[in-house]
């Protein structure tokens, strides 16, 4: 049974630094291979991960479209054939699987950017699908998406066991976060259990932060600490999955991911 875990939040609240950070839990401390899903168009989780990106996904389906027959423009390209007889589906299957970028016990795909002008509707149900069939594959997937949770359906029909909506420590933030908590009932998507964390937090959080977090329909998980080892990761450029097992961010990041994997 696959398991899967989904990032929301609003741009720039760590998203993705929390993707790696439970990442680097799962494949320390639970059996099973781990798929990470990048959604965001800014590709960047493989530089937490210390990967290299060749391909992305949009990159991939851009590259598909140029190569259908098509006499009538973009909308005929996402219906018509490929050259050869292949199947879109079988192609992008393919394409996709090749793509991959492989780490130790875990593997990535970056969804890329998002489409360009036309009827994409045919080309993402099969996207879906074969994504979808990918993840199968994996004991563990880990979805770090783009702000909100507009694309998530358009991403996966899978049911999603664990979404955690991610929110700095300011009110603004929370209430992003708490857009996005009654945002997920109305998803193609079901989402079994909903959860808050805090990240970028300095000592104790204020009480209305604190009142404002208790107004919000997910259960909290924490706080995670602002970090200036973290911070020197990134100004240097290093894969985040580096840090030690005693960074304040990763311990808390495990404490979080024993909570909800329990």
């Amino acid at each position: 049974m696959t398991t899967t875990i989904a990032l929301a939040g609003k741009g720039g609240v760590g998203k993705t630094t929390f993707s790696g950070m439970a990442i680097k839990y799962l494949i320390q401390n639970k059996p099973g291979a781990v798929l990470a899903i990048d959604a965001d168009p800014s590709s960047n989780l493989n530089m937490v991960l210390g990967l290299d990106l060749e391909w992305t996904v949009g990159e991939i389906r851009e590259d598909m479209l140029e190569q259908v027959k098509t006499t009538i423009g973009q909308t005929g390209a996402a219906m018509g054939a490929m050259p050869g007889g292949i199947s879109k589906r079988d192609y992008l299957k393919y394409e996709i699987q090749s793509s991959v970028s492989e780490g130790d016990r875990f593997d990535l795909i970056a969804m890329g950017r998002g489409e360009g002008p036309g009827c994409y509707c045919a080309v993402n149900h099969n996207l879906r699908e074969v994504i979808d069939s990918i993840s199968g594959n994996y004991r563990y997937v880990v979805i770090d998406n783009e702000a909100g949770l507009e694309h998530l359906s358009r991403r996966t029909t899978r049911d999603v066991q664990h979404m955690i909506v991610v929110s700095d420590p300011t009110f603004r933030g929370l209430v992003a976060a708490e857009r996005i908590a009654g945002m997920r009932k109305s998803l193609d998507v079901n989402v079994e259990k909903a959860y808050l964390i805090v990240n970028r937090a300095y000592g104790e959080l204020p009480e209305p932060i604190l009142e404002k977090i208790s107004q919000i329909d997910l259960e909290y998980l924490g706080a995670i600490p602002a970090d200036e080892s973290l911070m020197a990761f990134e100004f240097e450029g290093k894969p985040l999955v580096e840090l030690g097992d005693d960074s304040p961010v990763y311990q808390a990041v495990a404490k979080m991911m024993e909570t909800i994997l329990k």
